[in-house]
C-alpha cells in the first residue's frame, strides 16, 4: 500500500511540474484581404504567398522560442467597413500581433485610422496604393510593400506617352484608390507632358449599365478609354459594354483591372487593345528564390500582387522576431529590419535571420519584389510594367520608368 501512495504522490508531483511549464502560444498576425468584392480573382493568390512566408518561419524554427507563427485570414472585401469589422475581430478577438492588409485602399485608411493606429498594431498593406495612406497620422505603425498611386499613376503616364498615346478618355471609380490614380496620371500626363485628356469622368460601383457614361466620355473623340477601378467588378462591366458598343479602339487599365477576370468573362481574342499597369518585382536574386518557393506550392508568381504579398508577411515576421515579441515595439523593428543596412537576408532565409537577430546583428531584407527601404512615411519605391494580353495570359510588354 506505502509503494503505490508513494507512486501516486510522483505522478502527482510530475503532473504539477508539467502544468506549472507554460504551454507555447501561436503568435497570430491578421491577413485581411479582399476575399469577395471586386478583387476576389486576385486576393487568393496574395493570400496564399503571405502563407508561404509563414510556412518557410515555421519549418525554420517558428518566432522566439518556437511558438508557431499563424496566420489569421479575414475578409476586408474591399471596402472601408468591412475592412474596419475585420480588423476590429482579428485586433480585439484573435488577438493579433500584427496585420497583413487590408488589399484595397479605402479598407487600409479605414482599418488603421479606427483599429490598428489607436491599437498601436503594426500593419503592413501588400496593395493598399492610395497616396493619402502616406499622410495618415499613424505614429510610424503602417507600411506598404507596393508604391503609392502617386507614383504608378505618373510611371503609367509616361509609359503611355512613350507608346505614342497622345489624346485619351478617363473613367475613374470614386472611391480612394480610383480617385488617387487618376488624379497623380492626369498631373503627369496633361500637366508635365502635355497630353491631352478630353474627358475625366468618375463613375460609382455597381450600376447594372454605364452605356450613358460611355458615350458621354466617348464624346471628346478620344479613341483610348484609361480605367481606374477593378477587373473583379465594376471596370469588368465597363469594358464590356466600350467593347459591345464601339465606343472607344483602345483601353488602358491601373494595376486593379490586371485580373484573370477579364480574360475569363471576355476573351483573350477581344482584347488586343487591352494593356494595364502592375507591380512587378525587381530582376534578381531574391526573385528568383520566391519563383522558384511559389511554384513549389502550385503559386503564379506572375499573380499580381504576389511578390508583395509574400514580402509584406515575412518583413512582419522579422519584425516580430526583432521586437521579441512585443507588438509595441514591431514598428520601430520593421523599419530596422529593411533599412539598406546589415546582413542580407532573402526570401525565405529564417533560420539565418533568426540567427542574426540572436546575436544582436542588424539585417536588411532583400524582397522579392524589391529591397523595400521604407522612408518616414513606411513608403517604399518599386518597379512598374505594363501588361498585355498574350495567348498565355498576361505577358509583360514594357517595364514602366
Amino acid at each position: 500500500m506505502k509503494t503505490k501512495i508513494l507512486a501516486l504522490a510522483a505522478g502527482l508531483m510530475t503532473a504539477t511540474a508539467l502544468a506549472s511549464v507554460p504551454a507555447k502560444a501561436d503568435v497570430k498576425i491578421g491577413l485581411l484581404g479582399g476575399i469577395s468584392g471586386p478583387i476576389a480573382a486576385m486576393a487568393p493568390a496574395m493570400i496564399d504567398a503571405a502563407q508561404l512566408a509563414f510556412q518557410q518561419v515555421n519549418e525554420q524554427g517558428g518566432i522566439g522560442d518556437g511558438e508557431k507563427l499563424v496566420g489569421v485570414v479575414g475578409d476586408s472585401a474591399c471596402n472601408p467597413q468591412n475592412g474596419t469589422d475585420a480588423a476590429t475581430k482579428a485586433v480585439n478577438i484573435e488577438g493579433v500581433i500584427g496585420v497583413v492588409g487590408p488589399h484595397c485602399s479605402g479598407a487600409v485608411l479605414a482599418a488603421a485610422g479606427s483599429v490598428t493606429i489607436p491599437a498601436g498594431i503594426t500593419m503592413i498593406t501588400p496593395s493598399g496604393t492610395s497616396p493619402e495612406i502616406s499622410t495618415l497620422d499613424d505614429k510610424g505603425t503602417v507600411f506598404r510593400t507596393v508604391p503609392s498611386d502617386d507614383y504608378q499613376g505618373r510611371a503609367l503616364a509616361r509609359t503611355l506617352k512613350e507608346q505614342g498615346y497622345e489624346k485619351v478618355a478617363v473613367a475613374y471609380l470614386n472611391n480612394d484608390y480610383g480617385t488617387g490614380l487618376a488624379n497623380a496620371f492626369k498631373a503627369e500626363f496633361v500637366d508635365e507632358l502635355s497630353g491631352e485628356i478630353t474627358q475625366f469622368a468618375a463613375h460609382e460601383e455597381g450600376k447594372a449599365s454605364y452605356r450613358s457614361n460611355l458615350a458621354e466620355l466617348a464624346k471628346g473623340g478620344a479613341d483610348t478609354l484609361v480605367i481606374f477601378d477593378y477587373g473583379d467588378g465594376t471596370g469588368l462591366t465597363i469594358l464590356r459594354q466600350a467593347l459591345e458598343n464601339g465606343f472607344f479602339d483602345k483601353f488602358v487599365g491601373g494595376d486593379g483591372m490586371k485580373s484573370e477576370a477579364v480574360i475569363n468573362e471576355l476573351g483573350a481574342e477581344n482584347l488586343a487593345t487591352f494593356v494595364s499597369s502592375s507591380p512587378v518585382g525587381e530582376q534578381s536574386e531574391s526573385l528568383d528564390i520566391f519563383n522558384e518557393a511559389f511554384k513549389g506550392i502550385g503559386g503564379d508568381p506572375d499573380a499580381i500582387f504576389a511578390t508583395t504579398s509574400y514580402d509584406a508577411a515575412f518583413l512582419l515576421a522579422l519584425a516580430v522576431e526583432k521586437a521579441g515579441g512585443k507588438k509595441e515595439d514591431v514598428a520601430a523593428a520593421m523599419a530596422e529590419v529593411s533599412n539598406g543596412e546589415g546582413e542580407a537576408i532573402r526570401p525565405g532565409e529564417w533560420k539565418k535571420a533568426k540567427e542574426l537577430i540572436a546575436a544582436g546583428k542588424a539585417i536588411d531584407y532583400k524582397g522579392a519584389a524589391g529591397d523595400h527601404n521604407f522612408d518616414e512615411k513606411g513608403d517604399v519605391p518599386g518597379t512598374y510594367a505594363l501588361w498585355e494580353v498574350g495567348a498565355n495570359g498576361f505577358e509583360v510588354l514594357t517595364e514602366m520608368k
